[in-house]
């Protein structure tokens, strides 16, 4: 414990107090927030702390915040609202939080415990409520146990499955005065893989005719991430990344293969399934990286799969894997890249082929309606944006554009849901360029995806953050309409959209905006939008022909008519 921290401990302070000491003491740099007066005595302590605390125009995108600063950094993202709005509207990000295993902590300011039960002004039960998606669910009722409490949440966020933590406040607590001595630094034991397995995986690479390795997960860094391209290079392996995790591997690098995703090359699905040995590291393999579930088999032994994962709960939960390692990726990444490898391998020339083919997959953008071809932008903006660029995005039909066309080179170079959740890119930007100020952020929406959280452009403007956000509109909720034309061709509803000039949107927020209408015109508005300085909107019309990057709306209904008869 530091100096400061035990000449605090030796005092009596406020609950309020006490817990802004333990955020600062666990290595918290931001918050995101919505205030409430629910937990007023913890905002007064945060004044005076070196943490810097972020206002919010709406607790989704708060928590979007915080669960993007913890899928970046590892360690948690904390956010702060209140009472039972406040915590309904937050509850997005902490669904993001575990379906992507990422740590976070949420702080709920919670009804005096004297009214607890009574259906008070804005009371929630925080474990009803979020007890089937947080790992742990407490509130602090016992002024003397708050450090403790704290340091277990942060060591629970990272530890095995890193996820999220919800934490309430009574109001009354936190006015309490106690002489609670601070707790350390919560660190998180990584298990590693024992020497067995790394002699197995060793053999059964031996013996391999066509591996693959597929990496995912989270809380790498970039050691980890050295030691996997080491690894790779010494076996000539072929690595692909799972959905959303592409910046895990450097996309120019000679032995990547491609994204597993949505609308993945179809010449990765092919090399997969033909695989004899798939090293799947730290991901799960889940219905979109899996195609549905098809890639490998869910029923009986998957005789090929060798799988990597902190927590042994999943091992076995989707496959049933020839060799199944309880241990963290990053570490596992670090033993692999000191296997020695043979002095020839059964599979030489086949990353050279994997990466060949996805270097065609990727080079070009396809043909497409309209005046706007939102691939030739990406291959534009993967040439002018600097190497360590962070692109943040949320969903919709734009992104199959993204995942095609961009190459992401380093780590957290991509920051985006893998439960695919619209609204995330304003947020998900604001904690990039607050954790990252000297990398270029960009966060690229849909019309539909911008309006669900478009609000925190104010929030960029407030803090002076100069991110610069494509909107890519095609006037409808595109993703949704393309199910829709390929369930019920030609009988569209509840997709089409009125938008407004995001252009003047963001000129009225005090920033930057212009639109796009022609592909010819893009790179002009992006370099005035980097030399204003401000934050920036670029309203990029598409025309709604642009469905997926190899097929047209027209398309795909005439093809879903003709299924029909």
């Amino acid at each position: 414990m530091n100096s400061a921290a035990a000449s605090s401990s030796a005092k009596a302070r406020t609950v309020g107090q006490v817990l802004a000491d333990q955020l600062v003491i666990h290595g918290v740099r931001h918050i995101a927030c919505v205030p409430g007066e629910s937990y007023l005595p913890v905002l007064d302590a945060l004044k005076d702390s070196p943490i810097e605390v972020i206002v919010c125009r709406q607790e989704g995108g708060a928590a979007m915040m915080a669960e993007a600063w913890g899928r970046a950094s590892g360690r948690p993202g904390v956010c702060m609202v209140t009472r039972g709005p406040g915590a309904a509207n937050a509850f997005v990000g902490v669904h993001i939080a575990e379906q992507d295993a990422n740590p976070m902590i949420l702080f709920v300011g919670q009804v005096e415990r004297s009214t607890r039960g009574r259906n008070a002004w804005q009371e929630i039960d925080l474990e009803r409520a979020f007890g089937g998606v947080a790992k742990w669910v407490v509130e602090l009722d016992e002024p003397a146990r708050v450090p403790e409490i704290l340091a277990r949440a942060f060591r629970l966020a990272m530890s095995g499955k890193p996820g999220p933590v919800v934490i309430g406040l009574p109001a009354d607590v936190l006015y309490q005065m106690t002489e609670a001595a601070d707790a350390p630094r919560a660190e998180v034991a990584e298990a590693g893989p024992d020497a067995g397995a790394m002699s197995e995986i060793q053999a059964r690479l031996a013996t391999a005719q066509r591996p693959i390795a597929i990496v995912g997960g989270t809380r790498w860094d970039e050691e980890g991430c050295a030691a996997l391209r080491a690894f790779a290079e010494r076996f000539a392996l072929p690595v692909a990344t799972s959905y959303r995790r592409g910046s895990l591997f450097d996309a120019d690098h000679p032995c990547y293969a491609g994204d597993i995703g949505l609308g993945p090359n179809p010449k990765l699905v092919a090399r997969i399934k033909a695989a004899d040995l798939v090293l799947l590291l730290g991901g799960r393999l889940g219905e979109i990286a899996s195609q549905k579930y098809s890639l490998l088999p869910t029923e009986g032994p998957a005789r090929q799969l060798v799988h990597v994962h902190p927590d042994p709960d999943e091992l076995g939960r989707l496959y049933h894997p020839a060799l199944a390692v309880p241990a963290s990726a990053r570490r596992t990444a670090l033993a692999l890249a000191e296997l020695a490898a043979p002095n020839a391998v059964a599979w030489a020339g086949e990353a050279e082929a994997a990466h060949a083919d996805y270097l065609a997959w990727s080079g070009t953008a396809t043909p497409q309606p309209g005046a706007v071809n939102f691939g030739e932008i990406l291959v534009w903006l993967r040439g002018a944006l600097d190497r360590d660029a962070m692109i943040c995005n949320g969903a919709g039909a734009y992104a199959a554009w993204l995942h095609r066309f961009y190459r992401f080179r380093r780590l957290n170079a991509h920051v985006a849901p893998a439960s695919a959740t619209m609204g995330y890119g304003p947020p998900a930007a604001i904690a990039m360029k607050l954790a990252w100020p000297e990398r270029q952020v960009l966060s690229i929406s849909g019309d539909g995806d911008f309006l669900m959280n478009g609000q925190e452009f104010a929030t960029m403007v407030q803090y002076g953050l100069p991110i610069i956000n494509l909107i890519i509109d095609n006037e409808s909720y595109g993703s949704i309409r393309l199910s829709q034309e390929r369930a019920y061709p030609g009988r569209v509803m509840a997709t089409d959209l009125k938008n407004p000039d995001f252009a003047a949107y963001a000129r009225a927020f005090g920033g930057f905006g212009a639109t796009v209408e022609r592909t010819a015109d893009f790179a002009e508005a992006f370099r005035a939008a980097e030399a204003s300085g401000l934050p920036a909107i670029l309203h990029v019309k598409v025309d709604q022909e642009c469905m997926t990057p190899g097929a047209s709306l027209s398309a795909i209904r005439a093809e879903a008519l003709s299924r029909k008869g």
